[in-house]
């Protein structure tokens, strides 16, 4: 898949599909009208009806439209409002009522979309799935920014809609606490998933002010829940001051069977091993990726809200 630009805002990017993990793409027996700046023809490989052929949607060129200009959905993708013909997704949650620091994240997803103006359908390392893939921006979701408990429950039914037909969700944040009720939506669609979470921190906590719905608790709900395969679930990436001493971390990681890979194992060496891994771990299963912005250093990412 083709990269997400971040600025210093405090964003998620969260992810939920096999097909971000693998190079065979599933296809889907979908046709959709595409915004007519950016239609593309495929032939789709069905046994049952290989002459088919569908419009696939590609983000719109700067060669052929300013890039200052059009509408600011991701990647200049067309927006619809619902899911029918899609494989996957961009939506945006604009929640940061669940952090407990710097808030900011409301206001993600625009800048994400913003930033994402310059990417192309594809990159150098050959990666091009909108020659596979039906994708567009379904724009926001609704919330209630006084109640975060609330925000939780329309998230988790809005998601519910989302996926009841395949599509996957490519969703922007937001604070972390979003995860918790769109793990919850998948669950009812998929049951247990596979998990790769990129961040500094390990989002386990078991509360937060007396809270057990926070931006640092959603994977120990989602795991209580039953969101979650424990034996295919790894972080990556978790560094920084803790309130716990060195023997006492990733305690609880260790009780539910998650692997756990601190920032310093990733140092000075290639990523290759780690990804091979990680592939090996999650199998064909279904798997959700998050990433969070302090996983990039906070020299470069100085906006987090933590």
């Amino acid at each position: 898949m083709s990269s997400i630009c971040f600025r210093s805002a405090s964003v998620k990017v969260e992810m939920f599909g096999v097909f971000i993990l693998r190079e065979s793409l599933k296809r889907l027996s979908f046709v959709r009208q595409a915004h007519p700046a950016v239609r593309r023809t495929t032939r789709r490989s069905f046994a049952s009806s290989s002459s088919s052929r569908r419009q696939l949607n590609e983000p719109l060129s700067g060669a052929k439209f300013p890039r200052v200009g059009g509408i600011s959905t991701m990647m200049r993708l067309p927006h619809q409002t619902d899911t029918i013909g899609l494989d996957a997704c961009y939506v945006g949650v604009p929640l940061d009522i669940g952090t407990s620091y710097r808030s900011g994240t409301r206001l993600g997803p625009r800048q994400i979309r913003y930033e994402s103006f310059v990417l192309g359908p594809c990159n150098y390392t050959g990666a091009a799935p909108f020659e596979s893939l039906q994708v567009a921006d379904i724009g926001d979701v609704t919330l209630n920014l006084y109640d975060l408990k609330k925000s939780c429950e329309m998230i988790r039914e809005q998601y519910a809609a989302i996926v009841a037909n395949g599509c996957k969700p490519l969703t922007l944040g937001g604070d972390h606490t979003l995860t918790y009720p769109i793990l919850q939506a998948i669950k009812e669609k998929y049951g247990p998933v596979g998990l790769v979470h990129i961040d500094a921190h390990d989002d386990v906590a078991d509360t937060m002010l007396g809270e057990k719905v926070t931006h640092g608790t959603p994977f120990r709900r989602a795991a209580e829940e039953g969101c979650l395969d424990p034996k295919r679930v790894i972080q990556i990436g978790l560094r920084g001051s803790n309130y716990s001493p060195p023997n006492d971390l990733y305690e609880y990681q260790k009780e539910m069977g998650f692997q756990v890979v601190p920032a310093h194992r990733c140092w000075h060496k290639s990523m290759e091993p780690l990804m091979e891994k990680v592939r090996n771990m999650m199998g064909d299963g279904p798997v959700y990726l998050s990433f969070d912005i302090d996983f990039i250093d906070p020299g470069l990412a100085p906006g987090t809200e933590v």
